[in-house]
């Protein structure tokens, strides 16, 4: 019975060589997944998260609100970003920076803005010799274009134009939060 186990073994051992070498063999034959990338095009998979970017409305405005979100949620703390406010009450970041040296292109940030500003684009060729010219600032990631979201304005949406024509139409008196605070 001892002797048996042990054959039994051996014979085991031996067909799963043999079909580790036959399956190396099979793979050699298919083929190859090298693409010779300067010379042809990339596809790239549609959910494909490349450079970091933040749009603006279709009337030019920017579309951050300097909410701060997008620094908060980020996991690895490569955004910095100091609000502002124009002469309208807008705010608007003063300062943004990213570090793209440490971003790990999670997404966090797309998803956690609610103006739809920050998106991420399939643009990839972010290499670079130099740490320092990888701290992209506003002027670096401001487009001029709407991005992935044409038609989206954040002000529209939340209702802000339709408390300014409630102003002089509705009987009702607005509350002012910044008054309640202590």
């Amino acid at each position: 019975m001892f002797i048996l186990n042990k054959i039994k073994n051996i014979i085991i051992s031996i067909s799963t060589v043999i079909r580790s070498i036959c399956l190396v063999g099979l793979q050699s034959l298919n083929k190859r997944e090298t693409i010779l990338y300067p010379d042809k095009n990339i596809n790239l998979s549609d959910r494909f998260r490349g450079k970091i970017v933040l749009t603006k409305n279709n009337d030019g405005t920017e579309r951050c609100v300097a909410c701060g979100l997008c620094a908060v949620v980020c996991p690895v703390n490569c955004i910095f970003l100091q609000k502002t406010e124009n002469n309208s009450g807008r705010w608007y970041p003063k300062v943004f920076q990213i570090n793209m040296a440490r971003c790990i292109f999670c997404g966090f940030c797309e998803e956690a803005c609610p103006t739809l500003a920050i998106q991420l684009t399939k643009d990839f060729e972010l290499s670079n010799y130099n740490r320092s010219n990888l701290l992209y600032k506003k002027h670096n990631l401001l487009i001029s274009n709407t991005g992935k979201y044409h038609n989206y304005n954040f002000y529209r949406k939340s209702g802000l134009s339709k408390i300014n024509k409630c102003n002089s139409k509705c009987k009702t008196k607005l509350v002012d939060t910044k008054n309640l605070l202590p």
